[in-house]
């Protein structure tokens, strides 16, 4: 189970809303300032996604709560977006270059095998985004923002 942490947004008849903070992956890195990942965390300006999650408990703006998700629906969505059109481009690019004989047919080829395998990979994510193992579910809740009060004590109290 992955697990991450995410702040409710609303909660109304049994669904919350929550907000995840994106998480760079390299901000301890001694190669900052050559790193690939970094320039492509700086170009996307979303730094939180906000996704929906079934409750039954009532929860709290502001709240923390514990989200997770199997390994498996993970590792199956990543194949499935990464390998769909990387499979495509190959072998529509193998195709057009057997039927053809030239490397510009070979590339349109790979070009179209790689669009067709984005979008079969776009088809399919619909119909298993729908499947409940491949949903994130709440594993654990944190206090209401307004429940915890800590107190500190003068040393005339004691």
């Amino acid at each position: 189970m992955i697990k991450e942490w995410a702040t409710v947004v609303s909660w109304q008849d049994g669904v919350a809303q929550v907000s995840c903070d994106v998480k760079a992956s390299c901000n301890s890195c001694a190669s900052r300032a050559g790193c690939g990942s970094r320039v492509l965390n700086k170009l996307g300006p979303q730094t939180t996604h906000t996704i929906v999650v079934p409750s039954a408990q009532p929860l709290v703006e502001g709240q923390k709560v514990e989200l997770g998700i199997a390994e498996g629906s993970l590792l199956g969505s990543a194949m499935l977006v990464y390998l769909s059109p990387l499979v495509g481009l190959f072998a529509l690019g193998g195709v057009f270059q057997v039927m053809f004989g030239t490397d510009l047919a070979a590339m349109c080829g790979a070009a179209l095998g790689g669009v067709g395998g984005f979008l079969l990979a776009r088809g399919f994510s619909h119909k298993l985004a729908a499947r409940e193992a491949w949903q994130p579910v709440i594993l654990s809740v944190g206090l209401p923002p307004d429940e915890l009060r800590v107190e500190i004590l003068s040393s005339e109290a004691r």
